[in-house]
């Protein structure tokens, strides 16, 4: 009875969508499925880029890391959602607060890094494609993706550990799905205006700095693909930047407003239901988003199950 009272006083008790909904069982089973449409979509894609030869190409290598990055993402909270309502209670250990923390700021991170290089990928391949292997050769790829990581799990480390180490002597309720900075520096007893100011600054530098340059190199691109005089090749640059101008407005929109806009801008019903958005439905999403449309995934998926043969399209 002692070791379990304080394991509750090191815990804390997340009092997200499921506890505020009238129908938990209905939240809790969209969860679960969006959770495997995620995992299979993005594992598909992840095993089609990896087996099919023609999608060994920085496009598709990019592609991947987001994939992976979104795996992940919706790894970290889905699980323990279902496991939490199968329980009847959803406690987080403090050290698992402080993981669940870091992993979220890592990939969310490393997301915003990654649909940056991306963007400057589609600037390469169109405005200089002679000389597209050269500025996309295999080690810039991994160095851009070793970058995002890189930069991300920093930024991520900093502010795990300032924010765990403050004093939490309010009540353990976090009115939120997951552990994020912003709902636990709510029950915290010190002072966190100057860390909050850090942390708008910190987004904002994760999020508009990246959001910059992928407006940069689409209003390029745009503009070349404009003065292109093929028809098809304007259709598939249109296509393939729509896909990704896509995902970074359902990316960006939903964490400029967790992270930058003012929390009096935003309540705590708002903020559970956008992380939901970009920690589950964002990611199952995602890889609809890129190859519905894609006639090189499409035609990699059925090489795949055997009904097309090797090289054709659709």
């Amino acid at each position: 009875m002692e070791l379990w009272n304080t394991t509750l006083e090191n815990s804390f008790f997340l009092i997200g969508i499921l506890q505020e909904s009238k129908y938990p069982g209905l939240v809790c089973a969209t969860i679960t499925f969006l959770y495997l449409v995620a995992v299979t979509s993005n594992g598909l894609l992840l095993l089609l880029i990896a087996m099919d030869k023609q999608l060994h190409v920085p496009m598709y290598f990019l592609l991947s890391q987001l994939s992976l990055t979104d795996l992940l993402f919706t790894t970290v909270v889905s699980p323990k959602t279902f496991v939490d309502y199968l329980r009847g209670e959803s406690i987080i250990s403090f050290s698992g607060c402080g993981f669940q923390i870091f992993m979220i700021l890592t990939i969310g991170g490393a997301e915003d890094i990654l649909l940056a290089f991306m963007a400057y990928d589609r600037y390469i391949a169109i405005q200089h494609p002679l000389s597209y292997m050269v500025f996309m050769r295999p080690k810039v790829c991994w160095f851009m993706v070793a970058t995002s990581w890189l930069l991300a799990s920093m930024n991520a480390l900093v502010h795990t550990t300032y924010t765990m180490h403050f004093p939490f002597c309010r009540t353990r309720e976090v009115g939120h799905l997951l552990c994020e900075i912003p709902p636990l520096l709510k029950l915290t007893c010190a002072n966190t205006t100057k860390y909050q100011f850090m942390i708008y600054t910190m987004g904002m530098a994760f999020l508009l700095i990246p959001l910059s340059a992928i407006i940069a190199s689409y209003t390029l691109v745009l503009t070349a693909v404009f003065h292109m005089c093929s028809t098809q090749g304007r259709q598939k640059a249109l296509l393939t930047c729509s896909s990704h101008l896509t995902v970074v407005v359902l990316y960006y929109g939903a964490a400029m407003f967790m992270y930058v806009l003012p929390s009096a801008y935003h309540n705590p019903q708002q903020d559970n239901i956008i992380s939901v958005f970009y920690t589950i439905i964002t990611p199952a999403l995602n890889p609809l988003i890129y190859s519905l449309r894609n006639k090189d995934v499409l035609g990699a998926l059925k090489k795949l199950l055997g009904k097309g043969p090797s090289g054709q399209e659709l």
